[in-house]
């Protein structure tokens, strides 16, 4: 395995990690237990990290070959718009899919909360992805 896509799966799981937690469980955890969006008493640590690990390295795989369909360009400007563009899919489930199956009130609060946080970590998410990736993508 190529170190770029190893770096990717890296700076994927420890930006998530760090963004996750403390939006999460510190700044925002009394709101999302109030809106009832959190019903277990403690998360499923291992899950949580699987899917970040999973999603890490669906990200790794596709980015260079986003990069190269694109043409190339400006590695930070790319892996942005790569970070974004891959992260709605990961969106809507997290906020949309889980706002359907579960009794979540007020549900505009919940997309609001969740929207900014997934814009957050996908912008970080790519942007360290293009920069780790730079022009060798080409």
């Amino acid at each position: 395995m190529k170190k770029p896509f190893l770096y990717s799966i890296g700076a994927y799981f420890f930006i998530t990690m760090l963004v996750a937690y403390p939006w999460h469980m510190l700044v925002f955890h009394e709101k999302y237990m109030a809106m009832g969006a959190f019903t277990r008493g403690e998360p499923i640590m291992p899950f949580g990290m699987l899917a970040v690990i999973l999603q890490a390295i669906v990200f790794a795989y596709f980015y260079p070959l986003y990069y190269k369909h694109h043409g190339g360009g400006a590695p930070l400007v790319r892996g942005i718009q790569f970070g974004l563009f891959l992260g709605m899919t990961v969106w809507t489930v997290m906020v949309f899919a889980t706002a359907a199956k579960f009794k979540i009130e007020p549900v505009r609060h919940f997309v609001l909360l969740g929207t900014a946080f997934q814009i957050l970590q996908f912008t970080l998410v790519g942007a360290a992805i293009g920069l780790i990736h730079g022009k060798s993508s080409d």
